[in-house]
């Protein structure tokens, strides 16, 4: 077996003092070996990046977890400045941009709403998955391999048991990703990786 691979968590909460939910997922995780959790907001509250830093982080870790909430159908802002300096031609894509060829991506995101209205017949017309189709082709483009999203829905009114089974199931997910124990070819197509 090989050794367990190095993940890298972007975590990005503009509000994460008055989240339940992403402190509960971040509890769950921090304590595992090899993973370093990278809060951006903390990291840049004044949205001035250090590209070569960040770019060195990238590289010395082998799997990437993006966790942010759902925010107008998208990521918080941090995320989107991060992917327009940190991934830059020639480096993360392009003719000469090799440094992420083969790392593999995975969205944690907790959304307000319920499942139920994250679906093609619900209230805002997509899955979470497919809002994520920008950040599924930019990983593409980079030669990643994105791995379908971590999802927890309806966080307005999760109760405290049904939070703790998450941060769970979330930590299960990422050592099994860790490890290996995961078949991404398998499950490549499913909306989400997790079954709450």
């Amino acid at each position: 077996m090989s050794d367990p691979k190095r993940i890298l968590v972007l975590f990005a909460h503009p509000a994460f003092q008055a989240s339940r939910v992403n402190r509960l997922l971040s509890q769950a995780i921090k304590d595992i070996d090899g993973l370093t959790f990278h809060d951006l907001y903390k990291t840049y509250p004044e949205f001035d990046i250090d590209v070569p830093a960040e770019q060195e982080l990238l590289l010395s870790h082998d799997i990437y977890i993006v966790q942010h909430p759902l925010f107008w159908y998208s990521t918080p802002a941090i995320i989107k400045e991060y992917l327009d300096l940190v991934m830059e031609h020639d480096w993360a894509y392009g003719s000469h941009g090799k440094a992420l060829t083969g790392k593999q991506v995975m969205h944690t995101v907790t959304t307000g709403g319920r499942e139920s209205a994250y679906r093609t017949d619900g209230f805002n017309g997509h899955t979470v998955r497919e809002f994520l189709l920008p950040l599924e082709s930019t990983a593409k483009l980079c030669g990643m391999t994105f791995v379908p999203p971590f999802v927890a829905h309806g966080t307005h009114r999760m109760t405290e048991s049904e939070m703790k089974a998450h941060a769970a199931e979330y930590r299960q997910i990422v050592t099994d990703l860790q490890n290996g124990r995961i078949d991404i070819d398998a499950i490549s197509q499913q909306s989400r990786i997790n079954t709450l």
